[in-house]
């Protein structure tokens, strides 16, 4: 797929955020710690409410004062007054404090257990996804898309507790204080507030669409920079860096203007919520000032209104950052959360039972498998005794990939059915049907680990004398000794510190660990030169003795001593016998053997 491509994918790609889908999926994710959450929003009412007192304590101050001035009271009146006063305002001070230091302890856990309980969910989802859904989704994308949803959470439940909940405490606490005052000046403050909310909210609206695209486009960048490191040699190999340069410049460029055009939007709520602001405090004066004029309120009083509407700034400025945060951490959410909506199309049954192959017989029974609108099976039938050696051969597309593909469950048949051991691979577990067999693959791909580490995947409760037991039989402990930490040497991403041959011995080594009774070989040797190949052949002989193995193969002098050779051509068996009985008989398979002796094969 061009990036061209990708970028328009990305531009008609629905640019809605399913609201009570991504909200159902946090809940459930925060419902788990509901009781933290409400002990932490009690803790924000209690220190909004000490807020308003210190206000509040402010007014009583001032009226006190102008009574002293008017010599309403005496000064012994006024000074206790100020001993009681200032004895409040202390308890008042060290319990906001400890407060605060509870709500931040608080806080951070909670924060700590969603993130974990987020990235562990959507993790194991993906992982539990089928092959198909893998093979047509990038993988920088999924990364980028977890890793942004870990820090989306922590922010959603933050924006909540450190945005939306003190306006919300201190609009009730504000109302009810300023209505035994002055409820006409509390009117204004109210409306005021909810004007400023409304239009916040339908700036949010309009920009939330650019949100999306914002995200699709970083989504898109770092997917695409991710498939440019994995093929960095082929990009060297070609000399096509100023290429792809100039192909990541488009990609950045695309980004760029898109959160740009997201950005720009600021500036309309900005300014808006100026304006409306600045209407309210106009209004505020003159119906305040106008009954202070008239005697109808305090001088304290009139204080506190203005303190009060003060105070309201921050949160509401903290609101309006709330909800730019919200729609984004919900764009954040859209982009992750879309994965939950993608089921594993390979499912289990309910009564679906663990297996233990002990025979190792198989057999493809009147198999129909379609892929897509694509034929690529029908009523093949194709039985695998105990212990026995098969090869598949056949040009490229002839089937021999799929039917193994089939045997591991990547894919589900349409009809018919394939048993192992007697039993229908469709009322066994997954992972434990995969788990009772073991392959040798074309290339193999390892963990940026260690050797040892790599070879114990198979088997992680092996004994160390095991793995190394398995290291001999592949003859890798003569390599290996020449490497710095012996065994313990990391071999680096994908294995890119080790050549071909180090890496095919390592995944020999990885099978004979598994001890599995079904082996499958995926053209394991095809990529290794002639010595290397030979070396490892006589390996893999030794490794398929007592097994039942599946040999997919081009280079047919490597098959040459399996018990039965299978000749595929466009999903159908043409031919099937040893050796020596094909080579002796007109045939795809005479045809392949008579290409490959003169140095050709065509796939």
């Amino acid at each position: 797929m061009t990036i061209k491509t990708e970028i328009n994918m990305a531009r008609k790609k629905k640019e809605d955020i399913d609201f009570k889908f991504d909200l159902k999926i946090y809940w459930s994710l925060l419902r788990k710690y509901i009781w933290l959450f409400i002990a932490v929003l009690i803790l924000v009412l209690l220190m909004e409410s000490a807020s308003v007192a210190e206000k509040f304590m402010f007014k009583m101050l001032i009226d006190k004062g102008t009574d002293l001035e008017a010599g309403s009271i005496i000064l012994n009146t006024f000074l206790n007054f100020m001993i009681v006063l200032g004895a409040v305002f202390i308890l008042v001070f060290i319990s906001r404090a400890l407060m605060q230091w509870l709500h931040i302890h608080m806080i951070n856990r909670l924060d700590g257990h969603l993130i974990q309980d987020l990235k562990t969910k959507f993790f194991n989802h993906l992982v539990s996804l089928s092959h198909s859904f893998h093979v047509s989704h990038k993988t920088g994308s999924m990364i980028s898309r977890l890793s942004r949803g870990g820090r989306a959470i922590e922010r959603m439940t933050d924006t909540m507790i450190f945005s939306f909940a003190p306006l919300i405490f201190q609009i009730i606490i504000a109302s009810i204080s300023l209505a035994f005052i002055d409820w006409v000046s509390a009117l204004v403050i109210f409306i005021t507030i909810i004007v400023f909310l409304v239009y916040n909210y339908i700036s949010q609206q309009i920009q939330r669409p650019s949100s999306v695209t914002a995200n699709d486009a970083e989504d898109t960048e770092k997917a695409n920079i991710g498939d440019i490191f994995t093929n960095v040699d082929s990009i060297k190999y070609f000399g096509k860096e100023q290429m792809i340069k100039g192909r990541f410049q488009k990609l950045t460029e695309n980004t760029r203007r898109r959160y740009l055009k997201n950005w720009d939007y600021f500036r309309w709520a900005d300014s808006g919520q100026r304006i409306i602001l600045g209407l309210g405090t106009l209004f505020l004066l003159f119906f305040s000032i106008t009954k202070f004029m008239a005697g109808g309120m305090t001088l304290g009083s009139l204080v506190f209104i203005y303190t009060i509407f003060l105070n309201l700034m921050g949160p509401l400025y903290s609101f309006t950052h709330g909800m730019r945060e919200l729609f984004r951490v919900m764009a954040d959410f859209e982009s992750l959360f879309q994965y939950a909506k993608i089921e594993q199309d390979i499912k289990d049954k309910e009564n679906a039972a663990a297996v233990r192959i002990e025979k190792g017989e198989v057999d493809f029974n009147c198999v129909n498998f379609n892929y897509g609108a694509r034929k690529i099976f029908q009523n093949l039938n194709l039985k695998i005794k105990k212990n026995e050696k098969i090869a598949l051969v056949g040009h490229s597309g002839s089937g021999k990939t799929t039917l193994v593909k089939l045997l591991y469950r990547m894919y589900d048949v349409n009809s018919g059915a394939i048993l192992v051991d007697g039993q229908d691979i469709r009322n066994i577990k997954q992972e434990s049907l995969r788990s009772e067999m073991s392959v040798v693959p074309q290339e193999c791909i390892l963990f940026d680990a260690t050797v040892y580490d790599n070879i114990a995947f198979s088997n992680p409760r092996a004994s160390r004398e095991e793995v190394l037991k398995a290291i001999r039989f592949a003859q890798l402990d003569k390599i290996i000794e020449k490497f710095p930490n012996k065994e313990n040497t990391i071999v680096g991403e994908r294995g890119i510190k080790l050549s071909g041959g180090e890496k095919q011995r390592v995944s020999i080594a990885r099978a004979i660990l598994a001890n599995k009774k079904i082996l499958v070989l995926d053209e394991a040797t095809s990529a290794l030169d002639s010595e290397t190949e030979h070396e490892i052949q006589q390996d893999l002989r030794k490794l398929m003795e007592g097994r039942t193995s599946i040999i997919i193969a081009h280079r047919l002098s490597t098959i040459m001593h399996a018990d039965r050779i299978i000749v595929m051509k466009d999903g159908k068996i043409i031919q099937e016998g040893k050796h020596c009985q094909l080579i002796n008989k007109p045939g795809e398979y005479r045809k392949l053997w008579n290409l490959q002796r003169g140095g050709y094969l065509k796939e």
